[in-house]
């Protein structure tokens, strides 16, 4: 480490719900010193503008807003050990383990023993999805209406149309039918929606809101601002089909068309990404292919439930604190492959002799399935379901694994259905 640098044992890149979480943890592991970084003025990230409740069920067994899951962790950054900088833009960090940052004070560089990176996703938008049109105004992301009417109490609109059934852009379907808003529909470029299942009951089909599927916007209408929306269905390769053309008049769009972990930081340092999650390439212990760098939460691969990205980014915290200090044994690396279905699993291998939960996403819908854990001719674990999705994150405990060459291999199994 360079002696003219400040240092920290541990240096946290984020403060929403998996950066407050990493700090929390390594304070109470005996962390002597943890620095945390937080573009935004206040700590807690998106959940700040999430007024909506089902957060924490798992964690805490009550049912909280996103502002009030934050509060449980905000504690945290009273501890002696944590330092937490808001309004500081990290630009850059090095192999080394050098973070640069700047925030009104200047421009500032600190040596990190291990660092967490929490630095959550971001939204896909009209850019990434190419759809012709000017460029009106009135065209949304989720996330900008969410911050907009639930932060900011502004009226986007009277008459909206929803692109893509991602979970922010039902709950908003929801959100805006409560501010006055009509809600035309929402449209699907997919077969099947996107979003949560429970997502679609509560937000759409509580409010009479129709969900299109396979269905998506061909055509913004308007010039100085949105007037209609050209909607066609597609075929099986996704290519619109010019016959089921319609116009449906509105003056907003709001796409919800996914999410894209935050990595740019992590990129210019010259890490490994995962280009099934757009996330790092991680290990057994979350560790990225830079040593001593650790990444967790939404930044890794976008989750469903806040919980599992605290759960997540406090084991991450652990393995950052025991690199640092020197404690981090080293381990056998044993593969996980996924196969038949599985769209992916993390971690991407698990440490022999330690116990493991695998998480993993189906690539497409299904209904009595089982998820098949394997390694050689033996079954390490089993989980069977009644209905998969793509939408929802599946949790597989892997009893711990001897050391070998063999691999662990994901896959689906189709039960029979009676």
């Amino acid at each position: 480490m360079s002696e003219l640098m400040e240092q920290f044992e541990l240096v946290v890149i984020g403060a929403g719900p998996a950066g407050l979480a990493a700090a929390g943890r390594a304070a109470q592991k005996g962390a002597k010193s943890v620095l945390v970084l937080e573009r935004n003025d206040v700590p807690g990230g998106i959940l700040n503008q999430c007024i909506h409740d089902g957060f924490g069920v798992e964690r805490f067994s009550q049912s909280l807003t996103g502002p009030e899951y934050v509060q449980r962790f905000l504690p945290a950054l009273s501890d002696p050990a944590v330092t937490l900088k808001t309004s500081a833009m990290v630009l850059s960090l090095s192999k080394e383990r050098v973070v640069t940052y700047a925030d009104r004070t200047g421009l500032h560089s600190v040596q990190a023993g291990a660092i967490v990176l929490a630095t959550g996703c971001r939204e896909r938008t009209r850019g990434a999805i190419g759809v012709p049109g000017a460029r009106p105004a009135g065209v949304y992301t989720a996330g900008v209406v969410q911050r907009l009417v639930n932060v900011e109490n502004v009226r986007v609109g009277s008459r909206a149309v929803i692109l893509g059934s991602g979970d922010i852009g039902l709950i908003m379907a929801r959100r805006l039918t409560l501010e006055g808003v009509k809600v035309v529909c929402v449209l699907e470029k997919l077969p099947y929606c996107s979003g949560l299942l429970r997502n679609v009951r509560q937000c759409l089909q509580d409010y009479n809101i129709p969900l299109f599927l396979s269905t998506t916007v061909v055509e913004i209408l308007g010039n100085r601002h949105v007037e209609g929306v050209a909607a066609a269905e597609v075929d099986d390769c996704g290519v619109p089909i010019e016959s089921t053309r319609r116009v449906i008049p509105c003056d907003t769009l709001v796409l919800s068309v996914g999410l894209i972990p935050e990595n740019e930081l992590f990129k210019g340092a010259g890490g490994v990404l995962d280009p099934a999650t757009s996330g790092a390439l991680v290990d057994a212990h979350l560790m990225t292919s830079i040593p001593g760098v650790f990444s967790c939460g939404n930044g890794l691969h976008v989750h469903d439930l806040v919980d599992m990205v605290s759960s997540e980014a406090e084991r991450a915290a652990e393995n950052a604190l025991s690199f640092a200090q020197g404690k981090a044994a080293p381990y056998a690396s044993i593969p996980v492959l996924a196969q038949n279905g599985v769209k992916y699993t993390l971690p991407r291998a698990v440490a022999a002799g330690e116990p493991t939960e695998l998480l993993l996403r189906v690539a497409c819908p299904g209904r009595m399935q089982t998820v098949v854990v394997s390694r050689g001719k033996a079954t390490a674990a089993l989980q069977s379901h009644r209905r998969l999705t793509p939408a929802e994150m599946l949790r597989v405990p892997v009893p711990p694994q001897e050391a070998g060459e063999e691999a662990l291999f994901v896959s689906l199994r189709q039960d029979a259905i009676l």
